[in-house]
């Protein structure tokens, strides 16, 4: 959720650090910080409430020189977005600073011994308490730093990426991490850190992702170095980053978000390019292939994700059901962890996560696993602590996704539950050919249908202005778009902030029908299916009681969009590809409405890109 940078080298570390904190304002957060060892060997730090810019105006005039230095943006958890709670932390000395993403959930007892031992703190944070229990074992101990930290952190419950510096020593950045992702650039005589690599990708495409337990030593003068708590080196495995910096920016667009609902036609070409072949005959998910035994003995599947790849995974279960004839079940990972799910050997859990750090789902993971599970991860992100922590998995590929309000990411996610439930389904020859053959070649088309419905986006943004000062919205969707109103209900309140509901079409009059009246709009997703005339009615049910009806309709429907108040008509697909195409026009429809009051798209109050935390 928050985001650390980190610089040990031959240049200017402000300016890499400032760069790297505006290279992840997309995770969410609610104040800034850096600190730097100067050139007098003082160590300094600079916070403030607010964004990177604030920072910026902040630490002008001040003292920002120095080859190395730590920075961060926080996203608040133990104490109000201020100043104070601002990340660096000084220890008490002032002689060690520290950034923290993550929990300590034992600060509070860490901290009444601290303060019976003499030390006082400024700030609410537990991150504090962290930084003054190092400081408190390097004293008592007689230390190093590096032993301090080995010490404290086995005193930690909790989740963490930290990285620290200390006064009078120059020369090193020391970071560690359980449960909370932390990557380590390699350059010229230079080190980068950070919590994701895009702002490590302009000055190095080799990285060394640090694994839980794992404690980074980075000293401008020696190679890298990886330990454990008990000081024994770790192999260090050096990764290729497959990125670039123009993806990370917004190619003329104005906000990334937009950029990524564009950008969905060439993504899923991405996605599929080399999966599915040309003459439409085979889809090749090797994740799958090279773990046939596994799916054709499956005796269940379990989808564990959270937010928008949660209704991914309620899509992949209606496409796994219906092309496997293998029972799903749709976690979400927050609950899955706390109770005592029956899990087994004969049990598939697929995670699905964009950032692959998602810290409920890692854990969802680790239980099912534990239970001895096959688990199949669904990411995004490359060298992510999902993907390294699966049996085996599929990468979407559709590239950074920098909006917080997910969106390529998720039709990425639908694609490839797509491809696995065909390949599935194949193998286990409980998918009818034709049927086979008709899902595939509508796959291919896919990134050109989405390329035509994009060109509703005038349209759409015409139809927004109507709805702009909306307080409720109610979507409505059967089958496989029930899921899609789902989708199309969280994207509304991400950015909008509308308060807004999916609901199953025919639930409707047990409940929610009660909220019709003029002034509630009502999007009702009614594209050519197997439960069309059943959508229908409730159309008219809606109709009956004055809702202002938004219909998402089939090319050459008349039926439907005769009842509607506005229509948004789509090309024609096979039924479980459809939410693929019926999502991006709700995606369009949040964005504009979203920008016609003025909210910030890109970065929505409160929420975080990245939820590495519980």
């Amino acid at each position: 959720m928050c985001g650390i940078v980190g610089y040990v080298g031959h240049r200017t570390a402000y300016d890499i650090l400032i760069k790297g904190l505006h290279r992840l304002e997309y995770r969410g957060y609610d104040s800034a910080g850096v600190a730097l060892i100067n050139d007098s060997s003082e160590l300094t730090v600079y916070k403030t409430k607010g964004k990177v810019a604030d920072l910026e105006r902040f630490t002008e005039n001040k003292d920002i020189s120095g080859s190395i230095g730590i920075a961060h943006t926080r996203w608040a958890t133990h104490g109000e977005p201020n100043d104070t709670n601002a990340h660096p932390h000084y220890s008490q000395s002032g002689n060690i600073a520290l950034i923290h993403n993550g929990i300590i959930e034992n600060y509070a007892v860490l901290k009444d011994a601290l303060i019976h031992n003499g030390y006082t703190f400024r700030s609410s944070t537990d991150t504090e308490v962290l930084v003054q229990l190092i400081e408190y074992v390097k004293t008592q101990n007689g230390c190093s730093l590096l032993e301090a930290v080995q010490i404290a952190l086995k005193k930690v419950i909790g989740a963490y990426a930290i990285a620290i510096i200390e006064k009078g020593n120059p020369d090193r950045i020391i970071a560690a991490r359980k449960s909370s992702p932390l990557v380590v650039g390699i350059g010229d005589g230079e080190f980068f850190l950070a919590s994701d690599a895009t702002p490590i990708v302009e000055y190095s495409n080799q990285v060394v992702y640090i694994n839980d337990g794992e404690i980074a030593v980075i000293d401008r003068n020696k190679p890298l170095q990886v330990v454990d708590f008990d000081n024994v080196s770790a192999e260090i495995n050096v990764k290729t980053l497959d990125m670039s910096i123009s993806q990370l920016e917004k190619g003329g667009y104005p906000h990334f978000m937009l950029k990524e609902i564009n950008e969905q036609g060439n993504t899923l070409f991405d996605c599929i390019r080399g999966r599915v072949s040309i003459d439409g005959k085979n889809v090749t998910l090797s994740g799958v292939l090279d773990n046939r035994e596994k799916f054709l003995n499956a005796r269940r599947i379990i989808i564990v994700a959270c937010g928008t790849s949660w209704h991914a995974g309620l899509i992949g279960k209606q496409m796994i059901e219906d092309m496997c004839r293998i029972p799903v079940e749709v976690e979400y990972a927050s609950e899955f962890r706390y109770r005592c799910p029956v899990v087994s050997e004969q049990d598939i859990v697929i995670a699905i996560s964009q950032s692959g750090e998602t810290a409920d789902t890692l854990a969802a993971v680790e239980l099912a696993r534990s239970c001895g599970a096959f688990i199949f991860g669904i990411c995004n992100v490359i060298g992510s602590s999902i993907s390294r922590a699966t049996h085996s998995g599929a990468y979407i590929h559709v590239g950074p996704e920098i909006g917080v309000a997910s969106t390529k990411a998720f039709t990425g996610q639908v694609t490839v539950l797509a491809m696995l439930a065909l390949t599935v389904g194949k193998l286990k020859g409980t998918i009818d050919d034709e049927y086979f053959h008709t899902v595939v070649r509508d796959l291919q088309h896919i990134p050109e249908l989405i390329k035509q419905v994009l060109k509703l986006d005038e349209q759409i943004n015409d139809l927004s202005k109507i709805f702009t000062y909306a307080h409720n919205f109610l979507y409505l969707g059967r089958g496989y778009n029930y899921p899609v109103a789902l989708e199309g209900a969280l994207k509304l309140k991400e950015i909008s902030y509308i308060h807004a509901e999916g609901y199953p079409a025919a639930e409707m009059k047990h409940g929610p029908i009660a909220l019709i009246d003029s002034d509630m709009p009502v999007v009702v997703i009614a594209t050519a299916d197997k439960v069309y005339e059943k959508t229908v009615s409730n159309l008219q049910e809606i109709k009956a009681r004055r809702g202002k009806v938004i219909v998402l309709v089939s090319k050459g429907d008349t039926v439907a969009k005769g009842l509607a108040d506005y229509c948004i008509e789509v090309p024609p697909v096979a039924e479980c590809l459809a939410p693929i195409l019926n999502s991006v026009p709700l995606q369009l429809l949040a964005y504009h409405i979203a920008i016609n009051k003025g909210k910030d798209v890109d970065q929505p109050r409160n929420l975080a890109k990245s939820v590495t935390v519980e």
